[in-house]
């Protein structure tokens, strides 16, 4: 295995050191980084913007926006002014603490302050993705029992208020914006730690989604993995390319990146690989966090990076799937930048297993878990594995960014604890000797053939490396004598065009470089794969079942 070691420059200025047994901070001591909360106060808008006023950083750049029509810069101060504005506007319109708004907007500035807005009145922010229909918005609010909601016009179109008995009010963003209010008093509402603040629903590619509820006690992990893993510092400009209607662009899109002070960018409109590039050139981006679907597409482009400086970047990371190690090997070798994985969940609200900055990367590795977090390897049993075992990945509960509840549903949120006190991810995965974490798989995308047990993510890895491959994804299709054989089904690189004898090349690739039980009995050339509609994960799900109703129509 190639490994990939930080430099010494990167090594000696990381916010904390390779030696993650250092002890000198905890999750109590991140608690002393905030402003109100050791006095017992609780409030992630303040915390994020108004303590950085309060500490004198009121002209300090807080957030720049872009999409292909207008550019826009705020400091700290007008964001918190923006922000008491919707706030008190809330208050007046008889938003109480623990009521649920919810925001339903494009990827603009104003639904970052509606976000913070909401919260800073005490309230529970349900941010909604911009690509839901109205099926999905409705499933939520509904599940939910929203009361209220902040929209714009074309997207409150798509909100089918008749239908949602508990919603009192919708304000278009232009009505907020507008809105005239006499009390000028601080708005913010002072929360306790068990209150809650945000909640997201998980996309449903594992069953309906779950209203997954945080509360304020979040704070500590999202400031200190701000510190550690994203690795800000008082100059950083930071990118999260994800919406905050998903858990890692409110998480780390929102809260640990203002937490730590740095000047936050969106990005507005759709992906495109020139306008990413150009953007993090104008912008000064120092720090990158997106999923690797967006990196596949921008390895795709060829050598498209090279007509753009981006000397600005000095820490990427990723998150969303597990990364494939021929991606982070091309941003080393076209970048000039390694790749940092992370995982966690939307349950779990933080990072888990991460790459720290000073770290060795081993490429197809998500990390070791983070410092003050306990990663176990449990059998079917749940009893821990030794180092090199397969089996259910967990990990040792309690911990800050822990939900606090999944919304009306108290036996499922018990389900995912067992009675020794693990929580159990899902994710099947191994940890090696020196306790890296190797994904698997889902615990339902496991492929048993002939006997073995093959994680499709291993062979979808293994499959971008060939020059024709753009993007895989792996299924177990049932076999009478083998149980299930290996499907892979491929998109092919810019440049790239199917040819006879290509999959059998493709399918000997794999083989000789991985396993021949591996290898794909069968490969299919397709013009795009199902993907979830933000993080880009590729449906298998949705893969084996068109793969099936194919099978049953012949």
């Amino acid at each position: 295995m190639n490994v990939l070691n930080p430099s010494p420059l990167t090594a000696a200025n990381a916010n904390i050191t390779i030696d993650r047994q250092q002890g000198k901070t905890s999750w109590e001591d991140a608690v002393n980084w905030l402003g109100k909360v050791p006095e017992g106060k609780w409030n992630a808008a303040y915390e994020c913007i108004d303590r950085h006023v309060d500490d004198g950083y009121g002209d300090r750049t807080a957030l720049l926006y872009t999409d292909r029509t207008e550019e826009a810069v705020y400091t700290f101060e007008q964001v918190k002014n923006i922000t008491d504005h919707y706030a008190r506007v809330l208050k007046a319109e008889g938003v109480l603490p623990g009521d649920r708004v919810f925001i339903f907007l494009p990827k603009s500035p104003d639904c970052y302050f509606a976000v913070l807005a909401a919260i800073k009145a005490g309230a529970v922010a349900g941010p909604l993705f911009e690509a839901f229909m109205e099926e999905a918005v409705k499933e939520r609010m509904h599940d939910c029992e929203a009361q209220y909601l902040i929209t714009d016009d074309e997207l409150g179109k798509r909100v089918p208020a008749s239908e949602l008995p508990h919603l009192k009010k919708t304000w278009l963003i232009d009505e907020l914006q507008a809105a005239a209010v006499p009390d000028e008093e601080d708005p913010v509402v002072w929360r306790g730690e068990q209150d809650g603040m945000l909640i997201h629903y998980t996309s449903g590619s594992t069953g309906k989604p779950k209203g997954v509820l945080h509360a304020q006690k979040v704070l500590p992990h999202h400031v200190i993995s701000g510190r550690w893993v994203l690795d800000i510092k008082e100059d950083d400009v930071y990118w999260c390319t994800s919406h905050p209607g998903w858990v890692t662009g409110s998480v780390y899109g929102v809260f640990a990146p203002w937490l730590n002070r740095a000047s936050v960018v969106i990005h507005g409109g759709r992906f495109d690989a020139a306008d990413w590039y150009r953007l993090i050139d104008r912008f000064g981006v120092t720090i990158w966090y997106s999923a690797p679907t967006a990196f596949r597409m921008l390895m795709s482009e060829g050598n498209l990076h090279k007509q753009f400086s981006l000397k600005s970047l000095r820490h990427i990371l990723s998150v969303g799937e597990p990364l494939n190690p021929e991606v982070i090997h091309w941003a080393y070798r076209e970048l000039g930048v390694r790749i940092h994985d992370t995982w966690w969940m939307t349950e779990t609200g933080g990072h888990l297993i991460v790459n720290l900055p000073s770290d060795t990367i081993k490429p197809g590795s998500m990390g070791k878990a983070f410092p003050g977090i306990e990663i176990g390897i449990l059998d079917e049993n749940n009893q821990p594995l030794p180092a090199g075992r397969q089996g259910k990945l967990a990990v040792r509960s309690p911990w800050p960014g822990l939900m606090k509840e999944i919304w009306k549903n108290e036996a499922k949120f018990r389900s995912y604890f067992t009675e020794n006190g693990w929580y159990l991810s899902g994710d099947t995965a191994l940890q090696d000797e020196d306790g890296y974490v190797f994904f698997q798989g889902r615990e339902d995308d496991l492929i048993k053939t002939a006997g073995e047990q093959v994680g499709p993510f291993e062979v979808e890895s293994k499959l971008i490396e060939h020059e024709a491959v753009a993007e895989a994804g792996v299924i177990g299709k049932p076999d009478e004598i083998r149980g299930h054989i290996i499907k892979a089904f491929i998109t092919l690189r810019s440049g790239y065009e199917a040819r006879e004898g290509l999959s059998e090349e493709i399918r000997q690739f794999v083989k000789q470089n991985l396993a021949a039980h591996a290898a794909p009995k069968e490969i299919e050339i397709v013009d795009e794969l199902p993907k979830t509609k933000i993080s880009g994960k590729i449906l298998r799900r949705e893969l084996k079942r068109r793969e099936l109703e194919k099978e049953a129509a012949t």
